[in-house]
């Protein structure tokens, strides 16, 4: 009889995996980032932490008990279950986005934090963000729906553009309504990008661009707190004990970084001066306590995953697998942009998190859903 030899099984399994075409440099960086945004979370939510729960490490065990635990999971059953099975849950997951999107406005079900419709209750003791879920299902959807479009349908706009449009603007109304503008920026760049991608004329994209901007603007215009964040993000010095407070401290954190940084665990603004240090202020924290080079290090990060992930898109040969991939990119990329943007003051402040390094449950355990599914997607088209 055989004898079971756990190490030869693990040896044969990544053997197998490299064999496969799984990419590593891509799901490695991914993976990277993880840790490193452990390690910034240990150290950004300890004033915090103590202020709100007596727990200097409360968000750092949050994140791995709600976030990391059940998103590696996730990760492992993507990594292995058939993407291509995900193609013919298109519709449902359309039934799924707008669900989950409508339960927020539920009495009893949905949570209003700062304002904001963006959760819902589970069983009273935690929350689920549930435009988080959205990214990936509305993305299944769209990338399901595309893939099946001939060339010829994206000439005719009533084939085409108008049934994407339409379907588009029924979520971001929803996310609208929240509001949860950064969430609707992300998913509208997802989008577009899915929809070029899929054989979709730059024409036709100048349009949707304009109008969508059009579309941004009548929102600034219409809501407060959007003219605020706009007006502050056009002239950050004219309040800095109100609106532009929280700009203000991010960049006074950034700045105090200079080249080597302050050294980690040695940010000064975490200590209840700038908001939200663990969660979209993050980045400010990590120029503060890494400074410059380590922080452009981390971002050279997510350049990498960008590269490698549209390198894999290019040698898909199934375009479902192609258009998933495009997707899945474009929101990490671009999520990164607009938080990273938005620190720097280059962006206004929108509450985007940094992917794969923020603090957020619910954002972890779908970002790394959704990066198992690169993984299988590379492992069968690479």
């Amino acid at each position: 009889m055989r004898k079971f030899n756990i190490k030869e099984n693990i040896r044969n399994f990544f053997r197998e995996q490299k064999k496969s075409g799984t990419d590593w440099y891509l799901i490695g960086a991914i993976w990277l980032l993880v840790v490193i945004g452990l390690l910034i979370i240990s150290s950004a939510g300890v004033a915090l932490g103590w202020q709100k729960y007596s727990d200097a490490y409360w968000h750092l065990k949050h994140q791995l008990l709600s976030g990391i635990i059940p998103g590696t999971i996730l990760f492992i059953f993507f990594w292995f279950f058939d993407y291509k099975k995900l193609e013919k849950l298109a519709a449902p997951m359309l039934y799924v986005s707008i669900g989950l999107l409508v339960l927020v406005f539920i009495p009893g079900i949905g949570v209003v934090y700062n304002g904001s419709h963006s959760w819902i209750n589970l069983f009273g003791y935690s929350s689920l963000q549930p435009s988080e879920i959205v990214k990936l299902t509305f993305l299944i959807y769209l990338a399901a729906w595309l893939a099946q479009k001939e060339e010829h349908h994206f000439k005719n706009i009533g084939d085409g553009l108008v049934p994407f449009i339409t379907i588009l603007a029924v979520i971001t109304v929803l996310l609208a309504m929240e509001p949860d503008t950064g969430t609707m920026i992300i998913i509208v760049a997802m989008s577009l990008s899915i929809y070029f991608a899929a054989g979709g004329r730059l024409l036709h994209l100048c349009w949707l661009g304009f109008g969508g901007l059009a579309g941004l603007a009548a929102l600034i215009k219409m809501s407060p707190y959007r003219t605020d964040r706009f007006m502050t993000f056009l002239h950050p010095e004219t309040d800095p004990q109100g609106v532009g407070y929280h700009i203000n401290q991010a960049l006074l954190a950034v700045g105090s970084g200079g080249l080597f940084g302050q050294g980690y665990g040695h940010s000064r603004q975490k200590f209840a001066y700038l908001p939200e240090p663990v969660g979209d202020s993050i980045f400010a924290i990590t120029a503060e306590e890494l400074g410059f080079f380590l922080t452009s290090a981390i971002i050279i990060i997510y350049i990498f995953v960008a590269i490698r992930g549209l390198k894999l898109a290019a040698v898909c040969r199934d375009p479902f697998a192609k258009l998933l991939t495009v997707g899945i990119i474009t929101w990490i990329t671009v999520q990164a942009l607009v938080n990273i943007g938005a620190i720097m003051g280059v962006m206004p402040l929108t509450g985007v998190t940094l992917p794969f390094v923020s603090f957020g449950g619910t954002s972890m355990m779908i970002l790394l859903a959704a990066a198992g599914i690169l993984a299988n997607i590379s492992k069968q088209e690479s």
